[in-house]
């Protein structure tokens, strides 16, 4: 397969590109090459104006009706069909719950529901939209995947896998454009944490396109004070990699979680329930307090707010190691990785 499906190709690193356009470019293409690949909208808007060409009668646009969109996904995909359907996170993990677990969890059918406007990304709108609860209430169900792609190439290189999956998919998805991963970063497979920079003392897990360039960005931070971190990238948050993240943390001090998602149910409580478990370390789990957002702002405002910044990160470890911060070398090449 070819074009923007080829799992080498990747975004210019200076060019910004939204993960929901990739996807939507990318399962529009998935459409030309399966016929089974059916694209189920709720009035997102997200597919006006495009041309599907020989696969138009494969779009459907259901509205505004979730729990209808999962019914419906579920029965195409029980007579061969693989559906991807379409809806903001807050919306698919709460008002369409009870269908995604009984109609696709619970029969174990392929459908992939790509979620936008996930985390904080929908911030102008209020915590009506916000979607901090979506990987709690996900990555809990049985036969679901949950995936949380790091960058717009990250979501091309998934989407041929999706296919080869038996089960329900969870695609979590920004709204606004972010910026690539370096280009040094692998092709990701379903299923394994992803190391992006050694290291011993510290390890920062991250998963979502904004917490994971606050990890590189703290990783040199702390660097700059003498801490040696490794940062490793969860695109996968079920099933969780339960052996790359012990392989990591063994020398390991101190464990930190970033994500943009409340501070319980997700990716912080997945680490801490497998050291607890197997490998106990001291675990910072940086994300939204359990509190509805009170403040206005756009995405990276409420990020600021809520400290998942590259200084939320390196303040809060070494506070916690004891350590003083030194003056970053912001001639470091890698300092606005």
């Amino acid at each position: 397969m070819t074009g923007v499906l080829a799992a080498e190709r990747r975004d210019s690193a200076t060019r910004p590109v939204a993960l929901r356009t990739a996807y939507r470019d990318g399962l529009i293409e998935l459409m030309q090459h399966d016929q089974r690949v059916v694209c189920l909208d709720s009035d997102t808007g997200l597919f006006a104006g495009q041309d599907f060409g020989t696969a138009t009668d494969r779009y459907l646009n259901l509205g505004i009706a979730e729990q209808n969109l999962i019914g419906t996904a579920a029965g195409l995909a029980a007579t061969g069909y693989r559906p991807f359907v379409n809806t903001m996170a807050t919306f698919a993990s709460s008002r369409a719950v009870e269908f995604v677990k009984l109609d696709l969890a619970y029969n174990a059918l392929g459908v992939c529901i790509a979620a936008t406007h996930a985390g904080l990304s929908a911030g102008h709108l209020g915590p009506t939209h916000h979607g901090l609860e979506d990987l709690a209430v996900m990555r809990v169900l049985p036969n679901l995947t949950v995936l949380v792609p790091g960058d717009a190439g990250q979501v091309r290189a998934l989407l041929p896998q999706l296919l080869e999956l038996d089960g329900p998919v969870y695609l979590r998805l920004d709204r606004k454009p972010a910026a690539s991963l370096p280009g040094w970063v692998a092709r990701p497979q379903l299923g394994r944490i992803q190391t992006l920079v050694p290291g011993e003392r510290v390890v920062l897990v991250a998963c979502g396109p904004q917490p994971i360039v606050a990890a590189l960005k703290a990783e040199r931070l702390l660097a700059d004070a003498g801490v040696s971190a490794a940062v490793l990238q969860v695109h996968t948050l079920a099933p969780f990699d339960i052996a790359s993240l012990l392989d990591a943390v063994g020398p390991a001090e101190l464990v930190v979680s970033v994500e943009e998602h409340w501070q319980i149910g997700g990716l912080g409580s997945a680490i801490a329930e497998a050291l607890a478990e197997q490998l106990p370390r001291p675990l910072i789990r940086i994300g939204v307090p359990r509190t509805f957002v009170s403040v206005v702002g756009d995405q990276e405002q409420l990020l600021q707010h809520y400290g998942i910044t590259a200084e939320g990160i390196s303040d809060q470890v070494l506070s916690r190691l004891d350590v003083t911060p030194l003056t970053p070398n912001r001639s470091c090449p890698q300092c606005n990785r």
